[in-house]
């Protein structure tokens, strides 16, 4: 706020730019994974998200994780990935460059590059200023159900 006229100093509490190339990797990690904060309270001062991005080696997973009471979005920017999910990570299901993927809060999770030649990278949003990781340790089973998104607007792949 100036303190002059009353009004609040956009030049200074106005729209920030990060650029790709100063991203910031001190960030909670999961092994097989690696996070750079782009946005968040620290950087830019963000109230109420987080956003950053994600990159997943060839042939490589994530350790189970969840993001407690957090919200996130996935946006697969290059690659295929392989999500499973569930308390024993018992289902999966795979999004490509241009898909979105929901993670609601405390569900565990993996990611998953599909790819054994190319890397997975994407964009997460979170629902927080702060990043939540919180790594678990899970006993997969070993055949994930295969769940597709079906609803009157998306219907089942084999229909």
């Amino acid at each position: 706020m100036n303190e002059t006229t009353g009004q609040t100093d956009w030049r200074e509490n106005g729209v920030r730019v990060v650029h790709g190339d100063n991203l910031d990797t001190n960030t909670p990690q999961t092994p097989g994974m690696n996070r750079a904060a782009a946005i968040n309270y620290a950087r830019v001062g963000a109230q109420k998200l987080w956003a950053g991005t994600v990159t997943i080696h060839p042939n490589a997973k994530t350790g189970a994780h969840h993001h407690g009471a957090l919200e996130s979005v996935i946006y697969v920017v290059h690659g295929h990935a392989r999500m499973r999910w569930g308390n024993q990570l018992e289902f999966t299901a795979e999004a490509g460059p241009g898909d979105f993927i929901y993670v609601p809060p405390y569900v565990p999770h993996q990611e998953i590059n599909a790819s054994q030649q190319e890397p997975l990278e994407c964009v997460v949003v979170r629902s927080d200023n702060e990043a939540v990781v919180i790594n678990l340790d899970i006993a997969a089973v070993e055949e994930p159900e295969e769940v597709h998104w079906v609803d009157p607007i998306h219907k089942h792949p084999h229909a």
